[in-house]
Parts: C-alpha cells; sequence; structure tokens
C-alpha cells in the first residue's frame, strides 16, 4: 500500500473546532468519500485479462494521490474477468461491481480509518463499508 502524509491547515481545525466535528468524523468521511469516488470513476473501464494487473495499478495510484490517503489495495477479479472476456469477439469486459475488491487506509491526525467496497454475492451489491477505525 502506497503511505503519504497530507497537512490540515489551521482554518480547517477550527472550523471543525467550532462545528464539533472530530478526527474520527473526518476521517470516517474521507474513507466514504474515496470509495465513493474510485467506484463511481472507474466502473465501465474496459478491462482484460491482459490489462487487469496494469488497473488495479492504475487505480491505486489515481486514489493515492488524494488527501489523507495512506494506503490503497485493489483486486479485479481475474476469473471473472476472463469468463467476460470470452462472452464477446473482441475479448474485453468492462469493469463492473462483481470484479473489484479495494480497500482503503485514510489517516486523520491520530485517527486511522480502514474501508473498503466489494461485491457481496447475497446482497447483489457492491457494498461500503467500514472495516476498522484506530
Amino acid at each position: 500500500m502506497h503511505k503519504k502524509q497530507t497537512i490540515i491547515t489551521t482554518e480547517e481545525r477550527e472550523v471543525a473546532d467550532k462545528e464539533g466535528v472530530s478526527n474520527r468524523d473526518k476521517a470516517l468521511f474521507e474513507a466514504g468519500i474515496k470509495l465513493g469516488a474510485l467506484y463511481h470513476q472507474f466502473i465501465g473501464t474496459p478491462v482484460s485479462a491482459e490489462t487487469v494487473e496494469d488497473l488495479e495499478k492504475t487505480i491505486e495510484r489515481s486514489v493515492s494521490l488524494q488527501p489523507w490517503v495512506s494506503g490503497v489495495e485493489v483486486k479485479i477479479d481475474r476469473e471473472k474477468v476472463r469468463k467476460c472476456e470470452k462472452k464477446n469477439k473482441f475479448q474485453y469486459c468492462e469493469l463492473s461491481n462483481e470484479l473489484l475488491d479495494v480497500k482503503v487506509v485514510v489517516r486523520y491526525e491520530a485517527v486511522e480509518v480502514h474501508a473498503r467496497v466489494k461485491y457481496e454475492e447475497e446482497m447483489d451489491y457492491p457494498l461500503m463499508r467500514v472495516e476498522k477505525v484506530k
């Protein structure tokens, strides 16, 4: 996972203190924003067994540029990609929620949030969730 640190401005800190928004609140909010943004940005991207690793790295690098992201891990289900690409003569498919499993770590001040988006078969839904808060 890629690690980086982001500076928090004095103004941002003052507004949060005034409004009663904790560092935990901010970290949880940022984790949700990261997952939602990457999901809606990359769903529909063309992918094949040949390009899946490159797409994983591209998503990781893109998300890691955002403030407070200290780690990103993207896994695209290669078996499902291979099955999908055999369904048409062009031998590729589009990235869909069933293929994606992403873990994001957001660190805001001393709070670290581990969040994830992963397709849940039972729900037929790409569930975004918080897995751990430190």
